[in-house]
């Protein structure tokens, strides 16, 4: 098991992006996927995308990132890949309704971000979970819950 305890930069930076170009081609670059949530860990163990296991150790002043170069030689590299992250879009009927929405999902310290008067919630974990507190601001007229097609 490989340990890695700094981040040696951002993959999009200069000095990294011809090394990492002549590894793509040589298919020498390994993909460690995590989870959003696994981001703000400085301790993890995991497996990357080729099998490895590896275990990170950062200092507390230093965070993983999407992008973030673990390891980088002439034998090959270690990118950091945040997977696709999935939200529900919720829809206050009102203000009135906004305030008791945003209160409800404070109160559950579920991770949020807003377009125009939609609440968009980060779902990390299944969407079932989410909608099944959610059940009684939508019976009583509160919020909607707006399907991906209808967005």
């Amino acid at each position: 098991m490989d340990l890695y305890t700094a981040i040696l930069g951002p993959s999009d930076g200069p000095e990294f992006h011809g090394a990492l170009h002549r590894l793509e081609h040589a298919d020498a670059v390994d993909l460690l996927r995590l989870p959003r949530a696994d981001l703000a860990r400085r301790r993890l163990r995991a497996t990357t995308e080729a099998g490895h296991d590896i275990a990170i150790a950062l200092p507390r002043d230093e965070r993983l990132f999407d992008g973030a170069v673990l390891k980088l030689d002439e034998a090959g590299a270690l990118v950091v890949r945040v997977e696709a992250e999935d939200w529900l879009r919720v829809r206050p009927s009102g203000a009135e309704a906004a305030l008791r929405l945003g209160y409800h999902a404070g109160n559950l310290h579920w991770r949020v971000r807003f377009e125009n008067s939609d609440l968009l919630v980060a779902l990390e974990g299944p969407e079932s979970r989410y909608r099944d507190r959610l059940v009684d601001l939508v019976a009583d007229g509160t919020c909607t819950i707006v399907e991906e097609d209808e967005a």
